[in-house]
């Protein structure tokens, strides 16, 4: 009997297109223009992380991709009470709760679930009650997916940063504890109902690894891709990241299902 996987999507994030217009000022590079880019190269969706901050993604910019995106928008947000009242406002196809400190210069860890208490829960309520889907950016932790699932949450995105940073540094053993964690993570929100993503400081080599993880439905990727960009364009970029991605999902040996 044939085995069926389930199919693995590419996000692009488009944050850093954003970062470089507001280098300089003024409106290039466009952050639309490269999302618009992102789908005609085979992008699945578009991640946008608004800052409270405003560092990169500005408001406009989230309110020109609600228009103009015919693939779902991945609202990218602090679980703050302004954040939340102006995805209720746009209604982007999906909401992903992340934790944020001002002086970070990136996402550094996962939602804290457990510690977000009910006011947490309750912003996850009145965003699923909105028809937004409700995703949490966690650490493949036991403890705080199972709390993902209980207070409602559609997706996890699990935290990839810290395996990814075991293998820039060498540290083999370290990388391999981390990802048994991620493989025992996916595998334990997948039974629990929840939809499982994956990302942060993914590149080629990473997300084929990642994408060998039958439980894991999609990657969100955009430093990466942007940076790679700079020396290939981002159609390249974005069409070796899908043949890569692809190359992961084949270690499963089976055809995908549609």
């Amino acid at each position: 009997m044939t085995r069926i996987v389930p199919p693995i999507r590419l996000g692009v994030n488009v944050d850093h297109v954003a970062t470089v217009r507001n280098a300089r000022g003024g409106a290039l590079p466009d952050p639309v223009r490269a999302a618009q880019l992102a789908c005609a190269a085979g992008a699945d969706g578009i991640t946008a992380h608004l800052r409270e901050d405003r560092r990169h993604i500005r408001d406009a910019d989230m309110r020109r991709l609600r228009e103009v995106l015919t693939v779902p928008l991945n609202f990218e947000m602090a679980a703050t009470d302004e954040m939340v009242a102006l995805a209720l406002e746009l209604k982007p196809h999906a909401c992903c709760l992340v934790p944020e400190r001002r002086e970070e210069r990136t996402t550094e860890g996962g939602l804290d679930v457990l510690g977000g208490g009910i006011d947490l829960a309750r912003k996850v309520e009145k965003l699923g009650h909105a028809g937004i889907r409700v995703s949490l950016f966690v650490a493949p932790d036991e403890d705080q997916i199972a709390r993902a699932a209980d207070i409602g949450a559609a997706v996890v995105e699990l935290h990839t940063g810290a395996w990814c940073d075991f293998l820039t540094a060498g540290e083999a053993n370290a990388a391999e504890s981390e990802f048994t964690r991620l493989r025992r993570a996916a595998v334990q929100g997948s039974e629990l109902g929840l939809e499982i993503h994956a990302g942060h400081g993914l590149d080629y080599a990473t997300a084929e690894t990642i994408a060998a993880l039958a439980s894991v439905r999609e990657l969100n990727i955009g430093h990466f891709l942007i940076g790679e960009a700079i020396f290939t364009g981002l159609e390249e970029s974005i069409r070796h990241m899908r043949e890569a991605m692809s190359r992961g999902r084949a270690r499963l040996g089976a055809p995908q299902a549609a």
